[in-house]
Order: C-alpha cells, then sequence, then structure tokens
C-alpha cells in the first residue's frame, strides 16, 4: 500500500481527493466507460418493466426463472470465451454480442411489427435481464483486475459516479427521445452507447498501469496474457473457496430481500394505474430520484465510510437499512413510504455496497475475478431473484401482511449483516499475492469440508 505522503493532485473536488498521482487517467477513462454502459442501461429499463407487467405480475415471477436459466446457459459460453481469448477480445465479443441483439430488436419492432406481441415483450424481458446483469459484471471484472487492491477501496466509489452519472442520463433520454424517436430508436441508441463502451474499454486497458515504484513490474495483466482455464472454473471457484462462497451468499440473501421489495412496488404501481405508459413514467420518475440520492452518497460518504470503517462496515450499511425501512413499511404502509424504502435501500446498494463489494475481488487471482464472478454476479443473483419473487408469491396468497413480511425480512437480514462484516475481515486477512491468497483459501475449506 503507498504512504499516506504520496502527492495528490491539487484542486481536485472534496470527492476525488484521495487519487494520487498517475491515477487520474484511469479514474476518468474508467468512469467514463461506466457512464456509457448505464446510460445504455437504463435507456431501457422502464420499457422493460412496463413490458414485464403486460401479462400481470404473477408472469413476472416465471420471467425470474426464464431469466436465471438464461444466465446459468450463458455462464459456460461466458467461461469459454475468457478461457480462449484475450481481455480486450471477450469484452468486445460481450459488449458487441448485446448490441447486435439490439439491432435485431429494431429490425423486428421496424419491419415486423405484426410478429410482435406480449410474448415479443416478454422475451424482450428475460433478455434485458441477462443483458444487465453481464454488461456491469464485465464491467466490474475489468476493474478488479485492473486496480490493485488498494485502489479499488479508494477508486472503486469515485468510478461508480460515472455510472450513476449515466443511470441519470438514460432515463433523461428515454423521456426526451422516446416519443421523437419511438421504442426501436432507442434500441438502436443504446446500441451505440455499448459500441463506445467498447472504445473507452480499449482505451483503458491501453493506459499504462500505475506502479508506487517505478522500477517495479506492472500489476495490471499483459494484454497478450489470456486468462485460460476452463469454462466451469468459476463454479468449481465458488464451491472450494470459503471467501467466494460468502460473497455469493451475500449477493443471493441481497437479491432476495431486494426483490421482495420489488415485487411489493410492483403490486402498487399496478393498483395505482392501468395504462403501460403511466406506470413506465411512475417507475422512470423512481429510477432518476433513486440515482440522484446515488449520487449524492457517493461524492459525500462512500469513500469516507470505507476508509474509515472499512469493507465490512459498508457490506453492513444495506442490511441496517432495509430493517428501517421495512419497519417504517410496516407501520405505516403506504404507497409513498415504499417508494423512500425502494429508493433509499438501493441508493445505498449501489452508493455505498456496491464499489465495498467489487473491491473484495481485488483480493483474488485473474480467472476468478472473470469466471467466478460471472456466476454469482449474474447466475446466483438472478437465483436470488426467483426465491425472492417465489417467496413474495407465496407469503401473498398465505394472506400475509405487511406485518408478516417484516418477520420474514428483518431475521434475513441480520444473517446478511453479519456475512457483511465477517467478508470485510476476510478480505483483510489475504494478505500476500492474490494467487496466493486464494490458494490458502481454499486449501483451509477443503480440509474443513473433510474434517466435517
Amino acid at each position: 500500500m503507498m504512504p499516506s505522503t504520496t502527492p495528490r493532485w491539487p484542486g481536485l473536488p472534496p470527492a476525488l481527493l484521495n487519487l494520487r498521482r498517475g491515477e487520474t487517467g484511469p479514474v476518468l477513462l474508467a468512469g467514463l466507460l461506466f457512464f456509457l454502459l448505464l446510460t445504455a442501461l437504463m435507456l431501457l429499463r422502464p420499457a422493460r418493466d412496463a413490458l414485464g407487467m403486460e401479462r400481470g405480475i404473477e408472469s413476472i415471477r416465471w420471467l425470474f426463472i426464464g431469466t436465471a436459466l438464461a444466465t446459468l446457459a450463458v455462464n459456460p459460453v461466458f467461461g469459454w470465451l475468457v478461457s480462449r481469448l484475450r481481455r480486450l477480445q471477450f469484452i468486445g465479443a460481450t459488449y458487441g454480442f448485446f448490441a447486435l441483439s439490439l439491432a435485431g430488436f429494431w429490425a423486428l419492432l421496424m419491419f415486423a411489427p405484426e410478429a410482435t406481441g406480449r410474448g415479443s415483450g416478454q422475451v424482450f424481458y428475460v433478455w434485458s435481464s441477462v443483458f444487465n446483469l453481464f454488461v456491469v459484471m464485465v464491467f466490474w471484472a475489468l476493474m478488479a483486475d485492473r486496480f490493485t487492491r488498494d485502489q479499488g477501496e479508494r477508486l472503486f466509489a469515485p468510478i461508480s459516479v460515472g455510472g450513476t452519472l449515466g443511470a441519470i442520463f438514460g432515463p433523461w433520454l428515454t423521456a426526451g427521445l422516446a416519443r421523437p424517436l419511438g421504442t426501436p430508436g432507442l434500441l438502436l441508441l443504446a446500441a451505440g452507447f455499448l459500441l463506445l463502451a467498447v472504445a473507452a474499454a480499449w482505451l483503458l486497458v491501453r493506459s499504462s498501469p500505475d506502479r508506487p515504484d517505478p522500477a517495479a513490474p506492472p500489476t495490471f495483466p499483459d494484454e497478450a496474457e489470456r486468462v485460460g482455464g476452463s469454462a466451469w472454473a468459476g463454479l468449481r471457484a465458488v464451491l472450494r473457496s470459503r471467501y467466494l462462497t460468502g460473497i455469493a451468499a451475500y449477493v443471493l440473501l441481497m437479491t432476495v430481500v431486494a426483490t421482495t421489495i420489488y415485487f411489493t412496488r410492483l403490486q402498487m404501481v399496478a393498483a395505482v394505474s392501468d395504462s403501460v405508459d403511466a406506470r413506465a413514467a411512475i417507475l422512470g420518475s423512481i429510477d432518476m430520484w433513486t440515482q440522484i440520492a446515488v449520487l449524492v452518497l457517493q461524492l459525500t460518504l462512500t469513500g469516507r465510510i470505507i476508509r474509515r470503517f472499512g469493507l465490512g462496515a459498508a457490506l453492513a450499511i444495506l442490511p441496517a437499512v432495509t430493517v428501517l425501512g421495512f419497519l417504517g413499511l410496516a407501520l405505516y404502509g403506504s404507497f409513498l413510504v415504499l417508494v423512500l424504502l425502494e429508493a433509499t435501500t438501493r441508493a445505498v446498494q449501489r452508493g455505498i455496497t456496491r464499489p465495498a463489494r467489487e473491491a473484495l475481488f481485488t483480493a483474488v487471482d485473474r480467472e476468478d475475478k472473470y469466471k467466478a464472478k460471472a456466476l454469482i454476479d449474474t447466475f446466483v443473483y438472478r437465483a436470488g431473484d426467483v426465491v425472492g419473487a417465489q417467496t413474495e408469491g407465496l407469503l401473498g396468497r398465505l394472506g400475509l401482511t405487511l406485518a408478516g413480511l417484516v418477520g420474514v425480512v428483518v431475521p434475513l437480514a441480520l444473517v446478511w449483516a453479519a456475512l457483511g462484516l465477517w467478508l470485510g475481515r476476510a478480505r483483510m486477512r489475504r494478505a500476500g499475492p492474490p494467487a496466493a491468497a486464494a490458494t490458502e483459501d481454499r486449501t483451509t475449506h477443503a480440509g474443513a469440508v473433510a474434517a466435517s
């Protein structure tokens, strides 16, 4: 870790004061890349949610199952690409594939509108959900590969600001261009942002790696290197490593709770209006104000919390906020309280928890950064969606009120918070080279399994 006396650039805004010499360019490029990706994602999100509700909320529960199965099917394909292609090649292949898919949806809407309907809307919902996870996962895997452990703790928060600005800019573009361009035009616009993101990733990878000591070898892997390994290495890594298993469990609990909130919101939005346009407007407004709250957190608190209290505390904040929010929802039960609950939890998740969670992956080896991370951030994430959706539906069929929902969510959140604190301590203990730490972790885990 670099000493605190390392010179810093003068005159930077308070949120970026922790930048050190030589880091400004890579951080700006990373922020630009995240901006382009989140703009593309948020251009599509309101339409995705509105179309998904066309056949009722129950259909979305089944769409979640379809999405989870789709992510499971795509994971070995992605693992195969990572094993055989260079970093820029598989990043370009991933983003290029999704851009071509958007062009395909555009062609369908433009030249065969009679072939579109509720069924195609549900296909788009599943595709968009898979697209969302893989695009963001590849970005953060690159960040964990590009920056050191110390840099991850310091720089992931300011880098996240770029994504938040894109998440605000995307809905703004949707609101302004939906009528003149129509939905097909928005799809092509999102594809254009993805292609620009490929160019930004190329610039980031080609930028000089940062080295505390000019005589030391670069820590950023050479672009000529391939990650190697097998297509299923990510699954084996998660099953072998207590650390990666812990991250997977944290993500699973997070998504179960978040999906419960999501479906509670959909129920209330459906009661407010039966118009697709009105629902999209409501959902878009919630997204915009949530992202503004995320931006405020990233510019004021995230970096300070991680530096002062550590990753464990940052990871435990979201479960604590969720518990308080559900208690408020049980007491008042209004649509406004629900919107505040979802906006607050999503703001904390994206503004504080996400940078902290991504910093956990800077302590694993390079193959795990792409393959194990892909499994956790896509299939495990969507598996949590399925569990949360089905649990919320079951509780509703049993006639449980919001107070009954609190009785389910609060115990989960307490386990979730404890797991976050454990991950923070485990991250601190993983000293030495990432590969050595991963080897030690897997050996220990194997011994524990044998002993049990």
